[in-house]
């Protein structure tokens, strides 16, 4: 049998956010931390829609 490399187990993926105290945060700590988290979703949702036109790409070419 051949090896398939989508047979690998994938490595566990960060799903959680670092948990810090918030009570020791200014204002403008907890601003900045909250814009960086925002950044951070921005980046994820435009990796998702990359990954979905190429998903989309590849499974209109092989209909055809």
């Amino acid at each position: 049998m051949a090896f398939d490399p989508d047979d690998r187990p994938r490595p566990k993926v960060l799903i959680t956010i670092e948990q810090i105290a918030l009570d020791p945060l200014s204002i403008e700590d907890l601003a900045a931390r909250i814009a960086a988290c925002r950044d951070e979703i921005t980046r994820c949702e435009a990796a998702i829609e990359k990954k979905r036109a190429t998903r989309d790409a590849a499974a209109a070419f092989f209909k055809t």
